[in-house]
């Protein structure tokens, strides 16, 4: 779907020498790298009302929920900030290779802290992906902020399910209590901030997440330019949503629209991959033991391009508030 909306006036400052922030078990190094130019972030959380959120969630239910890509879209209408080329990943684009055939990601095997996200907002059911991340609650999803919230409204029945395989959900669902995204997301569609955190309840044993499924190491404030491994389980076609992909490749930034200070990765996943995480530090064996550092956001007509937002002061707060919570 394109967008007709012209650019805004204005564009993101990026600061050229930011701290280093990481927050992970084993910690890491790099190099002073650009912030977002925020320096007091605003963030915007709800408390959610997880009652009957996990039995709504029927198998019949879950394979006809909508990719919740689409919500990106509306974002960029209501931020009225993006070249008319941009449009959410809700089709296949197969401009080059086999003709409704994947010629970028690549099939995996599942990840105990990767899963779908299933939501409501509105009257429609959505799917997104998700990753458990490590938080001082043991119990912190990272997942698109459209997957969170849209012009102002919060998803409901909000459910990560880790480690889906075709229907199965080895560990349960996981329901949200609180969701958590930078005020700029939620008030103007800012696709720069389009990333959002639940925070979910205990499972029926009274157990954590991350204490169950594990979590990854998160990163902020990195350099431009690097390599990352990206996963999501993309539903519409030529992907049906029953199993997880991964794309992975050097980053380089939009130059569509530079305002979002964004940077994209060759991939041709399609809807239903938004929300999932991009890894940095990662080898061919160990490419979902990295530190998250973004998320599949969104990707333009005609192009096999993946983008993710830059993880800098705004979406560490929101980090450290849902983390922390």
């Amino acid at each position: 779907m394109t967008r007709t909306r012209s650019l805004a006036s204005g564009l993101l400052t990026l600061s050229a020498a930011a701290a280093l922030a990481l927050v992970s078990a084993g910690g890491a190094s790099a190099a002073a790298a650009p912030s977002d130019g925020k320096a007091t972030p605003s963030i915007a959380s709800v408390a959610v009302d997880a009652s009957g959120a996990a039995d709504y969630w029927t198998p019949e239910r879950m394979q006809a929920a909508v990719p919740g890509d689409t919500l990106a879209g509306k974002a960029l209408e209501r931020g009225n900030r993006s070249n008319p080329l941009l449009v959410e990943k809700g089709k296949a684009t197969t401009t080059k290779g086999t003709k409704g055939k994947p010629r970028i990601a690549q099939s995996e095997s599942p990840v105990s802290h990767i899963g779908k996200v299933f939501f409501t907002m509105g009257t429609t059911n959505y799917v997104c992906s998700g990753n458990a991340v490590t938080s001082g609650n043991h119990s912190t999803v990272a997942t698109a902020g459209h997957c969170v919230n849209e012009s102002g409204a919060y998803a409901t029945n909000f459910v990560f399910v880790p480690a889906y395989d075709n229907g199965a959900a080895p560990y349960g669902k996981w329901t949200a209590k609180a969701l958590y995204a930078p005020t700029e997301w939620v008030s103007n569609g800012d696709m720069t901030y389009d990333t959002g955190f639940a925070v979910v309840n205990p499972d029926s044993k009274g157990e954590l997440l991350t204490d169950v499924v594990g979590g990854s190491g998160t990163a902020f404030n990195q350099a431009y330019g690097l390599t990352y491994k990206a996963y999501g389980y993309p539903q519409a076609s030529p992907f049906d949503g029953t199993s997880l992909w991964s794309c992975t490749g050097k980053a380089t930034k939009d130059t569509n629209n530079p305002q979002f200070g964004t940077q994209g990765i060759p991939c041709d996943m399609t809807g239903g991959s938004s929300g999932g995480p991009w890894f940095i530090q990662t080898d061919s064996t160990t490419g979902s033991d990295g530190l998250q550092n973004s998320i599949n956001s969104y990707g333009y007509n005609g192009s096999a391009v993946m983008y993710g937002p830059y993880w800098g002061a705004t979406i560490q707060k929101a980090f450290n508030l849902a983390a922390a919570s």
